[in-house]
C-alpha cells in the first residue's frame, strides 16, 4: 500500500461504514505512557486531524475528525487526576486500549489499568478493542499471550476484541478500526 493512499488516515475510510453518518462515534484511545497511542492516532487520522487540543494539566488531547472524536490521555501514575477522566467518559462510544506488547516488565501494570477502567460506571458496557501494539518488535509477546495475562475471557458485560497491530507500519490497525465500527453499530441499533 503506498504512502499516498494513506494519507487520508483511516478515519475517512471508517466513515463510509457507519450506519449513522451523521452522529458522532466518540472513541477513548488510553493506555500507559509509550504505549504508542500518539503513533496510532497519526495512523488514525494522519492530515485529517483538524485541530489537536492539548488539556491544561493533564495532556488530554482531542481530535476531531469528521464524524469522529477522540480522547486520548496517557493512564497510569496520576491518582490525583484521575476524578477528571470521568468528565471525558459520558457518552463513550468505544473505548481502544493500547498496549506495548514488548513491554512485558509493564504487563501487571496495565492489566491493573484496564480492570479499573471496565469497572467504571460510566463506561458500563462500552465495547473494548485491544491494540497488542508494537508487533514489528521481535520481543512483543503474541496478543493470545496478553490476553490471557490480562484475562480477557472473564469479561461478561462488554464485547470485547483484542488485535495484534504495529501502529508504526500500519499492520492490523484497520482491521481493529473495522470491529470498531460495527460493534459501535451494532451498539446504536
Amino acid at each position: 500500500m503506498s504512502s499516498g493512499s494513506r494519507s487520508w488516515g483511516l478515519l475517512s475510510i471508517l466513515r463510509k461504514l457507519k450506519s449513522t453518518p451523521d452522529q458522532e462515534v466518540r472513541i477513548l484511545l488510553l493506555g500507559l505512557d509509550n504505549g504508542g497511542k500518539t503513533t496510532l492516532l497519526k495512523q488514525l487520522a494522519s492530515e485529517d486531524i483538524t485541530h489537536i487540543t492539548p488539556t491544561q494539566g493533564f495532556n488530554i488531547k482531542s481530535v476531531q475528525s469528521q464524524g469522529f472524536k477522540l480522547n486520548v490521555w496517557d493512564i497510569g501514575g496520576q491518582r490525583k487526576i484521575r476524578p477528571y477522566w470521568r468528565n471525558y467518559f459520558e457518552n463513550t462510544d468505544v473505548l481502544i486500549y493500547v498496549i506495548d506488547s514488548a513491554d512485558r516488565k509493564r504487563f501487571e501494570e496495565t492489566g491493573q489499568e484496564l480492570a479499573e477502567l471496565l469497572d467504571e460506571e460510566k463506561l458500563s458496557g462500552v465495547p473494548v478493542l485491544v491494540f497488542a501494539n508494537k508487533q514489528d518488535l521481535l520481543t512483543a509477546a503474541p496478543a493470545s499471550e496478553i490476553a490471557e495475562g490480562l484475562n480477557l475471557h472473564t469479561i461478561r458485560d462488554r464485547v470485547w476484541q483484542i488485535q495484534s497491530c504495529s501502529a508504526l507500519t500500519g499492520e492490523g490497525v484497520q482491521d481493529g478500526m473495522n470491529w470498531v465500527c460495527k460493534s459501535v453499530n451494532a451498539k446504536r441499533k
